[in-house]
């Protein structure tokens, strides 16, 4: 990831190339509307992925402590301020903060995909899971938005189990290597006459 700051509705820079938890989900939406608004553009219904950013947020909201206890930080990301961000977490009371690309800066550097509505510049749907500051995994495209958060928290569920399938695995193998090692040991130490005892016994 690269090392960009992005100023965040929690009241500070972000750095996803700073992050603590064991992954970071970041999520990009085009642009959150506000209740009795008219939309940016008239056909934005009709834009394909446009429509969806709300309800996509609420479905993170709501599965928001199911990630955590997943390990994964959560954060939303699009091209609006940061202000008009804040409006958007207070009234649907997102547990996460959103992210503010609006100098396009982390939108250059990965080359996110974007798509221009209205005169501005606005993200394409979709997750990056950053791991070690790295990109671990993007979901591309993303539909339906009110389901991906669901889908997100599958993947990582299914990450845990692998991990923890791979950990028993190595785990049982371990003190057969460990007995490998101590018959080599012998087989060194007693010669060839009693190797074969050695790494019986060993």
């Amino acid at each position: 990831m690269p090392a960009i700051g992005l100023p965040s509705t929690g009241g500070h820079d972000v750095r996803l190339d700073q992050r603590t938890a064991p992954r970071t989900v970041v999520y990009a939406f085009p642009r959150m509307g506000r209740p009795g608004a008219e939309p940016l553009v008239a056909d934005w219904d009709a834009i394909p992925g446009a429509r969806g950013c709300t309800p996509q947020a609420c479905a993170f909201r709501d599965h928001h402590a199911q990630l955590r206890a997943l390990g994964a930080e959560v954060y939303g990301l699009s091209t609006q301020d940061t202000a008009y961000q804040r409006e958007a977490v207070e009234r649907l009371h997102l547990p996460f903060a959103l992210l503010s690309d609006a100098g396009k800066r982390l939108t250059g550097a990965l080359r996110l995909p974007a798509f221009e509505a209205g005169g501005q510049t606005l993200l394409k749907r979709l997750t990056l899971v950053i791991r070690e500051a790295q990109v671990e995994h993007v979901f591309y495209p993303v539909f339906p938005p009110d389901g991906h958060a669901a889908q997100v928290s599958a993947w990582l569920g299914a990450q845990a189990e692998w991990a923890s399938y791979d950990h028993a695995l190595s785990s049982r193998h371990e003190p057969r290597r460990r007995r490998c090692r101590s018959g080599e040991g012998a087989l060194r130490r007693g010669g060839g006459h009693h190797g074969d005892d050695a790494v019986e016994h060993g």
